[in-house]
């Protein structure tokens, strides 16, 4: 006798075959707003590609397949290749294919910056992993520009839109990627620790110069880069070095990978600790200076760790929507019962926060004059620091909307749950940042009070933000000792009166209005969905995703 069990009924289908920027009429509207319309047709493009279903199985491809290292070959040769899945290069190949290296420097027009944040935006909802060597190869560029001699060889392949995958020496390459070497197992953040030293060998010493690397890294991103920026000491102090895969006469630069970090989350990724056997490089940026050179870089990353931690939220939004939609529990779908809804509009009001915070940041990387200079230098770290938190939060609670089937591989939320951490550890975690948003005000005062100036031009009459952009102004009066043990709660404040005025200029009345009422709230925030029954949910989750 067969036995008919069950049937397979209340259960969410899964979100497949949609288009990312068609269904989100917030990144239209800041596409719009941050001079990018021209642009949009291409994101629509892109929109489609990225939420179809052989992508969306590419990327479970490249992270249930993470990379391997073989050291040697079957000769014993010392070869310290990564292998990796096919997927993984089908999204090196996509994330070139729409300037996710290096459209602001290809296309240097009006709006190119948005446009490029709303590409990354977009990408990194699927796929992530993929995005740390594209990340770290677009930062790399204005440091390399420093360099005229080296750029000219290296612009065509870092400004390439199609990717190559063969590891051989870059001049015979149709593109190149660039990855990052900084910490040291003894200092980490602490970089002033390195011991990893750089002895001259040929031209002129200092910038240009040859130099032969001896040493170590803790944490060596993407290690199948065709080169990495790497901080060495010379005897002027800490300095930093373009160091490639391959030798100029051919050979293997004795970069040998010790092993690959078995990472939480962004398991597509290569991410490794290596020695330097004397591997060639050429300094880049002024003797001593590695710190200041590339730093550069870093904060070229941080905007891109705040993109990726919004994308993140909005994955995490939309995925919690389509399963709310279909299921049902005790006669309603989820999302009619009024205590999912009110948890369902507060991600939402978080997630269009952090997305107007990014793309307004990536406008400001855009522009010149004091005003985005203010910007670029403090709210860069507040809100890689304020963002990169809440996705924390924010995947974490998505995944208890769906109950035990977010907390399974089968699904997407538990893989978007353990890569949310990353964006808040790399490039410094929550406390350098913290510090870093203190650093900059105490270093650029005007910079500090143009910002809050500019808050307070974009806050209107809106008497709540008057208070608190006059608080934060207030609280830089402290003592130094109390301003920094404070830290994280001044950029917090910060970062909440940022979002809060962004959202007041740019949301839909009912979106701005809760916000506000919301984050000035003092019972607003221990969890998500202690909202004010007076809020109104369905006006709020009517922007947010029109599937």
């Amino acid at each position: 006798m067969q036995w008919e069990t069950h049937e397979i009924s209340n259960q969410a289908a899964e979100l497949k075959d949609y288009n990312l920027y068609l269904t989100d009429p917030l990144l239209q509207d800041a596409v719009q707003r941050g001079g990018a319309g021209w642009h949009a047709e291409a994101l629509a493009g892109q929109g489609a590609l990225l939420g179809s279903e052989a992508v969306i199985r590419m990327g479970e491809l490249a992270n249930r397949h993470p990379p391997e290292l073989h050291t040697h070959s079957s000769t014993g040769e010392r070869i310290d290749v990564v292998e990796f899945h096919p997927a993984w290069h089908e999204f090196l190949a996509i994330t070139r294919r729409h300037g996710l290296v290096s459209q602001p420097f290809t296309e240097p027009r009006a709006g190119a910056w948005t446009a490029y944040a709303a590409s990354q935006y977009m990408h990194n909802q699927i796929e992530a992993g993929s995005f740390c060597p594209a990340s770290m190869t677009f930062a790399c560029i204005p440091v390399l520009q420093q360099e005229p001699a080296l750029f000219a060889q290296l612009q065509p392949l870092l400004f390439s839109n199609e990717h190559d995958p063969r590891d051989i020496p870059a001049a015979a390459k149709k593109s190149m990627m660039v990855g990052m070497g900084m910490t040291e197992k003894q200092g980490g953040t602490d970089v002033r620790t390195n011991t990893t030293r750089a002895v001259h060998t040929g031209g002129a010493a200092g910038r240009g110069g040859e130099y032969s690397i001896v040493g170590h890294k803790w944490f060596f991103s993407a290690p199948m880069c065709d080169a990495h920026l790497v901080l060495a000491r010379t005897d002027a102090g800490l300095s930093c070095f373009y160091v490639p895969r391959w030798r100029p006469d051919g050979s293997k630069n004795p970069i040998h990978i010790q092993r690959l970090k078995d990472k939480l989350g962004n398991r597509s990724n290569s991410s490794s600790e290596v020695e330097f056997h004397g591997a060639w490089g050429v300094m880049v940026g002024e003797e001593g200076r590695g710190i200041p050179t590339i730093i550069e870089m870093a904060t070229n990353t941080r905007l891109h760790n705040s993109i990726s931690s919004a994308a993140f939220m909005r994955q995490a939004l939309v995925q919690a929507l389509n399963h709310t939609r279909q299921r049902k529990a005790f006669g309603r779908t989820l999302i009619e019962q009024p205590l999912m809804r009110s948890v369902l509009a507060d991600m939402a009001l978080e997630s269009e926060a952090a997305l107007r915070v990014s793309m307004r940041l990536a406008q400001a990387f855009g522009q010149e004059g004091e005003v985005a200079q203010a910007w670029k230098r403090i709210v860069t770290p507040a809100a890689k620091f304020w963002i990169c938190k809440r996705a924390v939060e924010m995947t974490g609670e998505a995944m208890e909307v769906f109950g035990g089937n977010g907390y399974v591989e089968d699904g997407p939320m538990a893989r978007l749950f353990r890569e949310a951490p990353v964006n808040s550890i790399w490039e410094g975690s929550g406390n350098v940042m913290c510090l870093d948003v203190l650093r900059a005000i105490a270093r650029h005062a005007d910079s500090m009070q143009v910002l809050l100036d500019d808050l307070l031009r974009r806050a209107g009459d809106e008497v709540r933000l008057h208070a608190e952009i006059a608080a934060l102004r207030d609280a830089l009066r402290q003592p130094p000792e109390q301003l920094e043990a404070g830290a994280r709660r001044y950029t917090q404040k910060l970062m909440l009166a940022v979002q809060a005025v962004l959202m007041r200029e740019s949301a839909a009345q009912a979106g701005a209005e809760a916000f506000l009422a919301t984050r000035y709230d003092s019972k607003w925030g221990r969890v998500f969905g202690a909202l004010d029954a007076r809020v109104d949910a369905g006006a709020v989750l009517a922007q947010a995703w029109q599937a």
